[in-house]
This record gives structure tokens, C-alpha cells and sequence, in this order.
């Protein structure tokens, strides 16, 4: 069950990234055909790219988390022993899951809710900058999730002592539930 729920996560986070980074490359093509084409910018374009671009950079560090491909130095934990190295790994994974609950999340949520209560709106789209805010606690989320997912497989790597299986690792997650 557990295995399922995270693949459908994953699925809507990417499709949810996919259609952000869509929306702004088409808001940044209709920018530069209003600015350079017609002589006459239009007057939301900017402000929508800088919506679409948050949105995409907080989300899209959750998905390359999920993917093992976040930015990181691996230069020297690739040069220690295994069992320093998954220690290595589970602090890092710590870390990430204390940061990411701590202010993005539960932040993020006092944020929104803040914002939301002034009712700010951004001048050029009209849009309560709240809902503009909601991507730090959305992003959060899934960076706390995947974060715990990585904990757990790491700790499970370093009780077997080998290389744990992506059934074994579910087992293991099932159990958490």
C-alpha cells in the first residue's frame, strides 16, 4: 500500500513540475513575441514567470531529492568506508527532514496563512500572494517525505549490512504504517 501511495505521490509531484515548466516557458515565449514582436510587453508576463519559477525550483528539489539527484559534494563520503558513509548518509537525511519540517513546513504553513489573512494580492495578476507562498509548505512535505524514505532505506542498509532490495525496503516502510 505504502509502495503504491508513494509511486501516485511521485507521479503528481513530476506531472505537477512538468505542467509548471510548461506554463512557464509559454508565459516567457508570449513575453518576448509581446515585447519584441508587437512593441507592446504585456504587463503580467514578468510577474508570472517569477509565480511559475518558484513553484518549479521548490518542487523540482523535492523530485531530485526523490531521485537521488540533489545537488551534493560526493567527493569525500565516496572516499570513506561503507558503514561511514551510510552514517554519513543518515545525517544528511536528518538534516534535510529537521530543516524541511521545521521551516519549510510548519514555516511555510504560518506563511501562508499569514499572508493569506492580509490579503495580499500581487499587483500585476491580482493573485492572493498566499497561494504564490503555498509551494514552501507543498515542497516541504514531499522533501520531509522523501527525506524519511531515504532515512529508513539507509538504516535498513546498515542493519542488514549489504545492499537492501527494493522489496526488503518496502517491508520495512510497510511497517512504519
Amino acid at each position: 500500500m505504502f509502495r503504491t501511495t508513494k509511486k501516485v505521490l511521485d507521479r503528481s509531484l513530476e506531472l505537477l513540475v512538468m505542467v509548471v515548466v510548461a506554463v512557464l516557458v509559454v508565459d516567457v515565449l508570449w513575453q518576448v513575441f509581446t515585447r519584441f514582436i508587437l512593441k507592446n510587453p504585456s504587463t503580467w508576463t514578468e510577474e508570472l514567470a517569477t509565480f511559475m519559477l518558484i513553484w518549479v525550483s521548490l518542487l523540482g528539489a523535492a523530485v531530485a531529492l526523490n531521485r537521488g539527484a540533489h545537488l551534493g559534494i560526493d567527493y569525500f563520503v565516496g572516499k570513506l568506508s561503507k558503514k561511514k558513509r551510510l552514517y554519513t548518509e543518515i545525517f544528511v537525511f536528518l538534516c534535510i527532514a529537521a530543516f524541511s519540517f521545521c521551516v519549510m513546513t510548519l514555516g511555510g504553513i504560518d506563511l501562508v496563512a499569514s499572508t493569506l489573512q492580509l490579503k495580499q494580492l500581487s499587483p500585476a495578476l491580482g493573485v492572493k500572494v498566499g497561494y504564490v507562498y503555498l509551494a514552501v509548505p507543498v515542497s516541504g512535505f514531499f522533501l520531509v517525505l522523501y527525506s524519511v524514505i531515504g532515512l529508513v532505506e539507509r538504516m535498513a542498509e546498515l542493519v542488514k549490512g549489504g545492499p537492501v532490495s527494493q522489496q526488503q525496503v518496502t517491508h520495512v516502510e510497510e511497517g512504519v504504517d
